[in-house]
């Protein structure tokens, strides 16, 4: 089944929809979600996604991100991944938004308005394996330090959406 994402202005104002593979290619400006989800030590929980996937495979990111449909919220687009990647519900809030570009591996652009959720999840994950292949949780800490000795494990946006993330906890 053809993906389809839903084209944006910066003031998020819809200009159409085009099939999120072309979208890629073309770099084009399009609505995107991610989540931060944490337990209650504060660790983060980080997806490996699936080896399968068509750009970043095998690449460590937060715990959800993807692309609301035509007529979805963002926050009804973001609850729907957690159920289909990791078989969870959980509450969920935003944070804050914001415009990125990033090439992400095999000539594709990741070009998004991103809207930020977080929350809380300890539980049992039933995983999708097409789309994941493991999750854990880290300490901010712990992450940091990975980022910094093997970067190239994690996926492009992730680590500009975790440094804007840390900017709006200041």
């Amino acid at each position: 089944m053809e993906e389809f994402v839903v084209l944006v202005t910066p003031q998020d104002e819809v200009i159409g929809q085009m099939e999120k593979l072309k979208a890629h290619e073309q770099g084009v400006l399009h609505r995107a979600f991610s989540v931060f989800l944490f337990d209650k030590q504060n660790r983060m929980l980080l997806q490996k996604r699936a080896h399968t996937k068509y750009h970043s495979p095998g690449e460590w990111t937060n715990a959800c991100c993807s692309h609301p449909r035509v007529g979805e919220t963002y926050e009804q687009a973001a609850k729907r991944r957690l159920i289909e990647e990791l078989g969870i519900e959980t509450p969920i809030e935003p944070k804050f938004h914001f415009l990125y570009k990033a090439e992400v591996g095999g000539n594709l652009i990741e070009h998004e308005l991103d809207h930020v959720f977080t929350g809380l999840y300890e539980g049992e994950f039933d995983l999708n394996k097409d789309e994941v292949e493991q999750v854990r949780y880290l300490s901010l800490e712990q992450l940091d330090l990975e980022l910094q000795e093997q970067p190239e494990n994690f996926t492009p946006w992730f680590k500009i959406i975790l440094n804007q993330y840390k900017e709006h906890l200041k």
